[in-house]
């Protein structure tokens, strides 16, 4: 993941800098309060790089209203003389030349820094802002990914992420409006004062009108920000389960499901739209009326002599040039809710605190064991628990399985073995070298097939080869095309079910873990496959040299052919260890345990 050096400073998004607005106080002041916070916030990032978009914004202002000096000397000096006089004056065309040439490169040249380091500050911002909403995401503990759509979290990631920004693009610009707004009318004042004064109203009823503006659209941007998670989060979850949807015939149901949520997001986008048409409409109308009673007013002027031709033609030039950069501001303010809706999505994320790693918990065991628990405890809520006081102890090196009903906790145990999720009570002991999980359901990345095995890490061929072989894998690895560089389909397609769990076995397998749990990995398998695959296992267990290499596997099964072949077995009942021993010995001592196994046994042959 690509780490900015902002992202290790939380001072630049702490909870103080916006705080939450409830419903209760999203009052005007308080959405204007939390939208000059927002701004406050995200100019720290890269504030270099925008106080130069800001001082290029500042030459642009400037320059503009210094281009009305031009046209006035040129209307004055070069036009009304050659007219009236029928002379031209060559010294006072270079000269007017020169000015508004002049002032016009420079003018070209504030445009040109204020739209570059505007657009660099807006998207590493944007980089900034992101890189930190993952590595939140990514710190958090598998339990508080558990409880979040992948949807919506990858809408907070990315969608959020750039809209919290969008308001930054005409900051600069808006700062060289201000500036604009006061020079032109120290300017305008000066020229003549009662049209100066008339130009000047046009401000303060455009900033009513912004503000106005604001406040009406800010709930719709809200609500259409809102939707727009929401369909990012159905799509992706119709996207993941197409298989199930297609084979249950559920396309039309899932047409409508989206097709609910994309109403509610047509309807708050085109609530929005609607107020913002209104808005340009009436900011573009505004100065326009003004502009001809400008004209009007000083046509009177003129002809009582109060201003010249050349005054009339850069006052009204001037007050032209204006308009857009007054509609720049509006911009400005039709974005804050956008931004503002964004951002609280993202602060939503940022502001949960990261939970602790189940991992830091998990304690070393004493020499020769490689699993134990003691008093394990868990459940899902408060009126389903999974284990109770459940202790055990597995010897390195062993091939133990772990068997039970479904519903008894296995997959759970594993999970809290492994480090994934923390126990209500009770501790767990796992010896040095690390835990290697393989789930059921193996996930294959679009990658290669070597990479899908190293993870790009720095593992040999001799390894992988090693890993292979040991999973059963290299028959149909060398069957592949391009062998090890096959690239899968997504989540490996391309790849029966059986040897999907294989490869995630020589995943397992190829990054030396210590402690291999293995959850029900073999069952897409052939029971002679399966055999030869748990047989590898403990064979590459029995040729380590010396105890702390022996990899110890942790095996949930269901077919008892498999139960057969491992070291010992512990029986799983009402969320505690009822018996172990092993197999043979466990199915003549314990009915409960020779009732499950027949049941299993008699499934089989169904």
């Amino acid at each position: 993941m690509v780490k900015n050096d902002v992202t290790s400073r939380p001072d630049l998004l702490g909870e103080s800098d916006i705080s939450d607005t409830s419903e209760d106080n999203s009052t005007a002041d308080s959405r204007l309060k939390e939208a000059l916070q927002l701004i406050r916030v995200i100019v720290k990032f890269h504030p270099r790089l925008f106080a130069i978009a800001v001082f290029g914004a500042a030459v642009f202002a400037v320059c503009t209203v210094g281009s009305s000096i031009g046209v006035r000397w040129m209307v004055d000096r070069v036009i009304l003389i050659r007219f009236n006089e029928g002379e031209l004056d060559t010294s006072a065309i270079i000269i007017g030349a020169c000015l508004v040439i002049g002032i016009g490169l420079v003018r070209a040249a504030g445009v040109v820094v204020r739209r570059s380091f505007a657009g660099k500050t807006e998207w590493r911002t944007a980089e900034s802002i992101t890189n930190q909403v993952l590595d939140h995401v990514v710190a958090q503990p598998i339990t508080w990914h558990r409880k979040r759509m992948t949807g919506d979290i990858v809408a907070r990631c990315g969608v959020d992420s750039d809209a919290s920004v969008s308001i930054l693009a005409p900051l600069p610009f808006a700062s060289s409006v201000l500036v604009m707004m006061v020079v032109s009318s120290i300017w305008m004042l000066s020229v003549d004062i009662p049209l100066g004064v008339l130009a000047i109203v046009v401000f303060p009823i455009l900033l009513m009108l912004n503000i106005s503006y604001q406040k009406r659209i800010d709930r719709f941007y809200a609500l259409a920000q809102d939707e727009l998670g929401a369909l990012s989060q159905a799509v992706h979850e119709s996207f993941d389960g197409v298989m199930v949807v297609k084979s249950f015939g559920a396309e039309n149901r899932e047409t409508e499901r989206l097709a609910v949520i994309t109403s509610r997001l047509r309807n708050a986008r085109i609530d929005a739209v609607s107020v913002r048409s209104s808005f340009e409409a009436a900011i573009d109308a505004i100065p326009s009326l003004i502009n001809i009673t400008l004209i009007v007013l000083g046509a009177i002027r003129v002809k009582t002599g109060a201003m010249s031709v050349g005054d009339l033609t850069s006052f009204i030039y001037l007050f032209t040039l204006l308009v857009f950069p007054l509609r720049i501001i509006g911009y400005l303010f039709s974005e804050i809710p956008h931004s503002v809706a964004g951002w609280r999505r993202v602060r939503e994320v940022l502001d949960e605190p990261v939970g602790q790693d189940p991992n830091e918990l998990i304690r070393q065991p004493k020499f020769g064991v490689a699993l134990s628990c003691e008093n394990l405890n868990f459940s899902h809520t408060s009126e389903n628990s999974v284990l109770k006081d459940l202790s055990l102890e597995i010897l390195s090196g062993r091939t133990v399985a772990i068997v039970g009903a479904t519903g008894c906790g296995k997959t759970t145990l594993l999970h809290l073995l492994s480090g994934l999720i923390e126990s209500d009570s009770g501790t767990i002991s796992v010896q040095p070298g690390g835990v290697g999980l393989v789930f059921q359901e193996a996930f294959l990345f679009a990658e290669s097939l070597r990479f899908n095995i190293t993870l790009d890490s720095s593992i040999t061929d001799a390894q992988v080869n090693k890993s292979l072989r040991i999973a059963e894998c290299t028959d149909f690895v060398n069957d592949l095309t391009n062998g090890l560089d096959t690239i899968m389909g997504e989540r490996g397609v391309s790849l029966s079910g059986g040897q999907r769990q294989r490869i995630a076995l020589a995943r397992a397998i190829a990054h030396n873990r210590a402690v291999l749990l293995l959850d029900d990995t073999t069952s897409a398998l052939d029971p002679a496959t399966e055999a030869r695959v748990v047989n590898n296992l403990r064979e590459m267990s029995l040729t380590a040299t010396n105890t702390a290499n022996k990899t110890t596997v942790v095996i949930v099964a269901s077919r008892p052919s498999t139960i057969a072949l491992a070291d010992e077995v512990l029986y799983l009942r009402n969320g505690q260890i009822a018996d172990h021993a092993p197999h043979d010995v466990l199915y003549t001592r314990n009915s409960d345990y020779r009732e499950l196994i027949n049941a299993f046994e008699h499934d089989r042959h169904e």
